[in-house]
């Protein structure tokens, strides 16, 4: 059993399958099966189930790959810990954040924290609320975006995001000073899946409304899309909001709506030494 071995199964578990996993290490397909293969019949038991859309883990696979995660992370810590007792910052740095926070929020605090810390190589992993919840979780990310109220982590104000409502342009309500949220749940509804859906669920709940959702998105620019194209309303955060929405317009709404973001790491005492640089230096910025 190789080291090497254990991160192409840390890859092929992450990216759901061979072609993926490939793609992020840098190897080509055939070797990422032979090293799953070889770590197979090391082990002595499947560690995967291969399947049409991709692969699944075994039970005998869950468990390889937490023990896994564990043993790389370790090896992992060994040359940041000791550059670390020798005063410097070093090592690698995996930050999960929100799409939407990406260019808003942490690509001003990369270039200056790089600058500062040029030891330090940053990989950025961007999804959604879960996902960034389940990367903390599982190691794949050592610090990451985060909606608050978030339980269970330590986490470090990054700022507030508002929400408006997102129209055609010759929608009735467009030509409205402030549109209520009661009026959008009677329109056809475009609803994200992505992390402000919980906050958007919640408004339409307080405002005794129900939604008639017409379509689910994922990406904002696809729901602006959408908007434009008259298939619906919207509401949508204004952090990552670009400045021309073409055929779309937003209005604020009756009840502000707003999300708080913050950085979170799992545990501040066993974080890595790059992930605490990260979150003192975001904490002065």
């Amino acid at each position: 059993m190789q080291l090497s071995q254990l991160r192409v199964l840390l890859a092929v578990a992450e990216h759901g399958g061979f072609t993926a996993a490939a793609e992020q290490t840098g190897m080509s397909q055939p070797h990422v099966s032979r090293s799953i293969a070889a770590l197979e019949a090391d082990l002595g038991a499947a560690l995967l189930v291969r399947r049409r859309d991709g692969v699944a883990l075994t039970a005998a696979g869950q468990q390889a790959v937490a023990r896994a995660r564990e043993t790389v992370r370790h090896f992992d810590l060994i040359r940041p810990d000791v550059a670390a007792a020798a005063g410097q910052v070093a090592g690698p740095l995996r930050l999960a954040s929100l799409p939407s926070a990406t260019g808003t929020l942490i690509a001003a605090r990369l270039r200056t924290f790089s600058d500062r810390y040029p030891q330090v190589s940053v990989r950025l992993l961007e999804g959604y609320s879960l996902e960034i919840r389940g990367w903390l979780e599982n190691g794949a990310a050592e610090i990451g975006v985060v909606i608050l109220p978030e339980s269970g982590m330590h986490t470090v104000p990054l700022g507030a995001d508002t929400m408006v409502a997102l129209l055609p342009r010759g929608h009735a309500l467009a030509s409205a000073e402030r549109v209520a949220v009661r009026a959008l749940a009677r329109e056809p509804f475009i609803l994200t899946t992505g992390g402000c859906r919980p906050t958007i669920l919640d408004a339409v709940r307080r405002a005794d409304a129900t939604l008639d959702v017409a379509y689910e998105a994922g990406e904002l620019s696809t729901i602006i899309a959408m908007v434009e194209a008259s298939l619906g309303v919207s509401i949508v955060p204004t952090l990552g909001l670009p400045t021309d929405l073409g055929d779309a317009v937003t209005r604020p709404l009756d009840v502000p709506i707003s999300r708080a973001l913050a950085l979170a790491v799992p545990s501040l005492d066993d974080c890595t030494p790059a992930a605490r640089a990260f979150l003192d230096h975001a904490r002065v910025l």
